[in-house]
């Protein structure tokens, strides 16, 4: 269940939302939350593409830095484990 929240609109803009979500089969509120939620997942999207955008960049430097698949302050090799069956 999600947190309840309030917001203030101007009448002018009460009356179309209220319009645009009937339009819609919602209410007010499904209308509002979906709005918000799309919002949410472009900013998401936005940010991942330009996450990806700079690694693909900056991958070089990353390998000759640290090492391809490799991360700083972390052994070469992984550790050794004992067999599953040898407890």
């Amino acid at each position: 269940m999600g947190k309840q929240t309030n917001i203030r609109l101007d009448e002018a803009v009460k009356a179309a939302a209220e319009d645009r979500a009937k339009r819609r089969g919602l209410s007010l509120q499904g209308y509002v939350a979906d709005l918000i939620e799309a919002d949410v997942n472009q900013s998401r999207a936005a940010f991942m593409a330009g996450a990806a955008a700079f690694l693909a960049a900056y991958t070089e430097e990353f390998e000759s830095e640290v090492g391809e698949d490799r991360y700083p302050g972390l052994p070469d090799k992984p550790a050794e484990t004992a067999p599953k069956d040898a407890a």
